[in-house]
Order: structure tokens, then sequence, then C-alpha cells
């Protein structure tokens, strides 16, 4: 599970997201559009994979690495603390209003690469172990 999970935080997060707005006609609004679905069923799998993730450390069922814990902790800073800014920010674009670049993007960006290195991590523990 924890390698589907990154499977899919890497073809999303850094294949189709940045690709999507290379399109031919694909407008920034039309591209936020298409990332606020896409990332919204990203995300929410996500939030099944990291709850199952938890249960099972909780339930000393099989041990979990503390790496892909990580990985579910970062999840939920970017759905609880980063997300609500971004979407307030794609909000107004999609509202066709001019709004400033957002240092939170960068921010998720960021947090994905962690969330990616400690399933990746996290992972080759389970495989180890």
């Amino acid at each position: 599970m924890v390698f589907v999970w990154l499977g899919m935080v890497l073809a999303v997060s850094f294949l189709e997201a940045p690709l999507k707005f290379r399109a031919p006609g694909v407008t920034v609004r039309v591209g936020l559009g298409i990332g606020r679905l896409v990332f919204r069923a990203l995300n929410g799998v996500e939030a099944v994979f990291a709850a199952v993730l938890v249960a099972v450390a909780l339930l000393g069922a099989v041990p979990v690495p503390v790496p892909a814990l990580a990985a579910a902790g970062v999840l939920a800073v970017q759905l609880l603390a980063v997300r609500p800014g971004l979407n307030r920010r794609s909000d107004a674009v999609l509202a066709g209003e001019e709004a400033p670049r957002s240092r939170a993007h960068l921010v998720y960006v960021v947090l994905e690469v962690l969330k990616a290195a400690a399933l990746l991590t996290g992972g080759v523990l389970l495989l180890a172990g």
C-alpha cells in the first residue's frame, strides 16, 4: 500500500500537475479546475491510506515504520494548513479575479517531496523488515 501511495503521489504531483499546463489550449483557469478535481481525488485516496496505516500501527497488527506514519502527518499538514489557502486562491482565479502568486504552493510542493521521501523510506523499511 505504501508503494501504491507513493506511485500515486509521483504520478499526479510530479507528472500530471506540471504537464497539464503545457497542453495546447489549457489556460490557467482550466488547469486550476482540472487540478482541483485531480488533487481532491488524490487526497481522498491518500486520506484512506493514511487512516489504514495509522489504524494498523495503533492495533499493532504489523509494525509500521515511522517514516510511513510521518507521511500521514505530512498529508494532515497539507490538508489542514496549506490546502485551504490554495483553495481560496484558486477560487479567486476561477472567479476571474487577479490573485497574486502564493507561497503556499511552494510549501505544498516541499511537503510533497517530503511525503514522497517518507513513503519511499517507509516502503523500503517494510520490505526489509
